[in-house]
């Protein structure tokens, strides 16, 4: 059975890539690229003006950053279906581009083994994530969302010693017993306290306790 053609709009600022896109798409039946853009404002105009099923939009673009040229096209009157090319992205920019309304992500250097497929699976309603089909994306969300939660731990000036202490604090110990457990003076311990109290603008142990947990200073036994 023979699939329809795919009308796309290529979006990114290195020629090279367009180049290689191009010719990647050009090997298969069923893709015909209609237009290309080197920055966030070309893409805008581009897919509003040829109205693409699918657009392959760079993250890092000149003049307007990819994930902002995505919102003005998905608050615009296209219908195109955006798929994200980028080398690097963090697993929040994933969570923010899905949210925005992107329906997937293809690394550039995967982009020989996924392109076509990643296409296909976004023209036909389909999220592409992590280098695989997805169709249920509140669950793909909640995945990443979790994965999302470790690596964006913040210390608020922490020192590793301080944050030791503060895992004491979590788990009930007196100062005597962090003293006991690091070979430190309880007046070492004070000390420790009274700067983590400065830097995370708690008053008590209680708010201590409560604060690291809630910014997740302490990670989970």
């Amino acid at each position: 059975m023979e699939h329809p053609t795919i009308r796309i709009v290529l979006a990114d600022d290195h020629p090279v890539v367009r180049i290689g896109v191009r010719n990647m798409l050009s090997e298969a039946d069923g893709y015909e690229i209609v237009g290309e853009a080197a920055d966030g404002d070309e893409a805008i105009t581009a897919t509003l003006e040829l109205a693409p099923d699918i657009l392959l939009l760079d993250v890092q673009m000149p003049r307007l950053p990819g994930l902002e040229a995505m919102r003005a096209i998905v608050n615009g009157t296209s219908t195109a279906k955006i798929l994200l090319l980028t080398s690097t992205i963090t697993t929040q920019q994933i969570i923010e581009a899905l949210h925005i309304g992107a329906r997937g992500i293809v690394l550039k250097d995967a982009l020989a083994s996924h392109l076509q497929t990643a296409i296909r699976t976004v023209y036909a309603g389909d999220y592409w994530i992590g280098g695989k089909r997805v169709v249920n994306l509140v669950s793909a969300l909640h995945d990443l969302m979790q994965q999302a939660a470790v690596p964006q731990r913040k210390t608020y000036g922490l020192t590793p010693r301080e944050l030791e202490v503060v895992g004491c604090i979590v788990e009930g110990c007196s100062n005597r017993d962090i003293a006991k457990q690091f070979s430190l003076s309880e007046e070492t311990v004070k000390r420790h306290l009274s700067n983590i109290f400065d830097k995370t603008g708690v008053s008590t142990r209680l708010e201590l306790a409560l604060f690291a947990i809630a910014h997740h200073l302490v990670t989970p036994q």
